[in-house]
């Protein structure tokens, strides 16, 4: 369960940057090279470099070099972390309103 743990930590970590979720956003419309993704990012290469390299380490993106050219690709399976924990979230509170909703209807019940 702690692997687990700080494997969720590790993606809300990367996503938690605005720049990191901009390349997110894109690779879901497939494969891109670092200089494609690169040019929509107000910052020099050094510094894109840092977000790409922080991506792979948390397994969102997987990149694979060609040559002189460096493609990015979105790791979906990484994603199921992220969407099991939601669902385990989704859960939880539907059991709370849940009971609120019975606390309100018996208070309502009673003289």
């Amino acid at each position: 369960m702690a692997q687990h743990s700080t494997a969720l930590d590790g993606v809300f970590a990367a996503l938690a940057d605005p720049t990191r979720r901009a390349v997110v956003r894109r690779l879901g419309q497939g494969p891109a090279s670092v200089g494609e993704l690169a040019g929509d990012a107000p910052m020099t290469l050094p510094s894109f470099m840092k977000h790409v390299r922080m991506l792979e380490s948390h397994g969102l993106i997987r990149t694979v070099k060609s040559g002189r050219v460096r493609t990015c690709v979105l790791n979906r399976d990484r994603f199921a972390l992220v969407e099991d924990w939601l669902a385990e979230q989704r859960r939880v509170w539907a059991e709370r309103t849940d009971r609120l909703e019975q606390f309100v209807t018996s208070q309502e019940d009673q003289p």
